[in-house]
């Protein structure tokens, strides 16, 4: 098939290049015009300019628009909403509010034009290893699409069958899956991420736990000096918390246990805000998921002012003095 791709950026040129391999035709456009030639040097067309790339595909016309959330994207889809014609699709597959994916597609349908809202997780690995892609909008696009998908996606692999699954017809074992109308596929996309932070947050407060068994707090005899990276690396031998989260972590710990290279300033790509701001709307608990979005605000401060109040409270009732 046919598609054009709009940003070309970590992600969005991987996603180009894993189509011409699977032998699919790719039409591309990146703000610079340096990245577009790149990509038309392994052999996509390169495009100056959206319309020149909307002229390059023959209809019924794909566009994946892989641009970071809020107005990159909005001006993008907006712009090829004027050079698209009925019939053809748009696709953003970027980290967008769900309640935007709903505006956007009633917006085009008004002009005959398919949207499309995909949640893709796989990150700068994707080009080898495949996306997991979570899929809103109308089925009838999504199945005309299909070989798109089925080329991205990671496809059954190693990976053994669930068990009591016999019977369902899905494309969910593929690593791709048509989740539900506009919205769904980043409303899923958006609850993966939240879920993310919470793991992340798990594992790295578990190694903290870790590394600070021989903290001179403790009593001497108590101290225990244990290798974090060698620890890392045994859970990923058939513990119950083996995951890519982990090989990813053993990694870094392999490379420099003390991860000196890293300042500790983590941010957040918006999905786990929306994730709480949802729990919230529906009053559904999230705790786990609010802690850790909360914990990435708080790695960007030295101490916050909260701080400061329990110091003075702890001073106030027992003399307490902060250390020096």
């Amino acid at each position: 098939m046919q598609i054009g791709v709009v940003g070309l950026g970590r992600m969005g040129a991987n996603i180009a290049r894993r189509l011409m391999r699977a032998g699919h035709a790719c039409v591309v456009h990146d703000a610079q015009a340096a990245t577009t030639e790149a990509l038309a040097g392994e052999g996509a067309v390169g495009a100056g300019s959206l319309a020149a790339l909307c002229g390059a595909l023959a209809a019924p016309r794909a566009v994946w628009v892989m641009l970071p959330a809020g107005d990159a994207t909005e001006t993008a889809i907006m712009e090829l909403a004027d050079l698209l014609s009925p019939g053809d699709t748009v696709i953003d597959g970027g980290n967008t509010f769900w309640k935007d994916d709903i505006r956007r597609a009633r917006a085009l349908a008004a002009r005959g034009i398919t949207y499309l809202d995909i949640g893709t997780s796989g990150g700068v690995w994707g080009l080898e290893r495949g996306y997991c892609l979570m899929i809103g909008g109308e089925r009838q696009a999504v199945q005309r699409l299909d070989p798109i998908f089925a080329a991205l996606a990671p496809g059954r692999g190693a990976i053994p069958a669930t068990r009591h699954r016999d019977g369902r017809e899905s494309t969910a074992e593929q690593g791709y899956l048509h989740c539900g109308p506009s919205g769904a596929g980043h409303y899923v996309k958006m609850i993966h991420n939240g879920i993310e932070y919470g793991m992340m947050q798990a594992f790295a407060e578990g190694f903290d736990i870790l590394r600070n068994a021989a903290s001179p707090r403790l009593q001497e005899d108590q101290r225990l000096d244990l290798d974090v990276a060698d620890i890392a690396e045994v859970w990923r031998r058939g513990s119950v918390v083996t995951s890519w989260l982990l090989d990813l972590t053993a990694e870094a710990l392999a490379a420099d246990s003390a991860l000196a290279q890293f300042s500790g300033h983590v941010a957040d790509s918006g999905e786990g805000r929306w994730t709480v701001e949802a729990a919230i709307e529906q009053a559904t608990p999230a705790e786990v998921l609010t802690s850790a979005l909360y914990t990435r605000f708080r790695s960007r401060q030295d101490h916050t002012f909260a701080e400061k109040v329990l110091s003075a409270m702890r001073k106030g009732f027992g003399g307490h003095q902060e250390p020096k």
